[in-house]
C-alpha cells in the first residue's frame, strides 16, 4: 500500500482558473499526487489537454487500474464515478446520472475507506455542493480539509456549501491553498 498524501481538487463551474492558479504555485516535487475531480457528466475533459501549460507534473487522463503516483496530476474523466483500491484508480459507472453528479463525494469516501496516506481535500468553484458530505468524514481521520474563498470563485456555491459543513480546516485563495498544500506535504515527509 502507498502511502504519500493525496490532494482531491473537487470543483465545477469556474475550476478552471482556480485548477490553474493552484498549480501555477505547487512545486513539481512535493511528494503529493494531485487528483482533480471536476464533476461534468454531459461532455469529455479537455483538462488532460489544457492543465499541462501551467505545471511541470505529468497530467494524466484517469484510465482503469492506473497506478497512483506522487509528483503527477491526475484527472477524472467525464461521467464515471472514481475509486481507489490500494495503489491504482479504479472508475466504475456514475452511480447519480441525473441531477447534479456528486463524484467528488465518491471520490473522498473511496480515499477514506482505502488510502493510508495523508488526505488533503479541497473543494473550488463550482454549482450545488459536491463534496460537502465527505469533508467530515475526511476530517475524522486526520485529514485536511479546504475551501477557496468564496469571493475568489466563479461560482462560490460549491465552497460555501463545503464551508458550511463546519469541517473546513481553511478558506483560502488558490494561491494560498497552493501554499498551504505545500506546507502539508513538507511536514509529512
Amino acid at each position: 500500500m502507498k502511502n504519500f498524501p493525496i490532494v482531491c481538487v473537487g470543483g465545477s463551474a469556474g475550476g478552471l482558473d482556480a485548477y490553474t492558479r493552484l498549480l501555477k504555485n505547487m512545486p513539481a516535487d512535493m511528494g503529493v499526487a494531485i487528483v482533480i475531480v471536476n464533476h461534468i457528466t454531459l461532455f469529455p475533459t479537455y483538462l488532460h489537454e489544457v492543465l499541462p501549460r501551467f505545471t511541470h507534473m505529468p497530467v494524466e487522463l484517469i484510465t482503469e487500474n492506473l497506478i497512483i503516483e506522487p509528483n503527477h496530476v491526475f484527472i477524472i474523466p467525464a461521467n464515471r464515478d472514481l475509486h481507489v483500491d490500494g495503489e491504482a484508480f479504479q472508475l466504475r459507472p456514475i452511480s447519480k446520472p441525473r441531477g447534479w453528479p456528486d463524484v467528488i463525494t465518491v471520490f473522498l469516501k473511496s480515499l477514506t475507506a482505502c488510502w493510508d496516506g495523508q488526505l488533503i481535500a479541497v473543494i473550488v468553484s463550482g454549482y450545488d455542493g459536491d463534496g460537502a458530505a465527505a469533508l467530515c468524514g475526511i476530517k475524522e481521520i486526520g485529514g485536511v480539509t479546504i475551501a477557496q474563498k468564496p469571493d475568489t470563485a466563479g461560482q462560490p456555491a460549491m465552497p460555501e456549501s463545503a464551508i458550511d459543513t463546519g469541517c473546513i480546516d481553511f478558506v483560502l485563495s488558490p494561491e494560498d491553498i497552493a501554499r498551504q498544500i505545500v506546507r502539508i506535504a513538507r511536514s509529512v515527509r
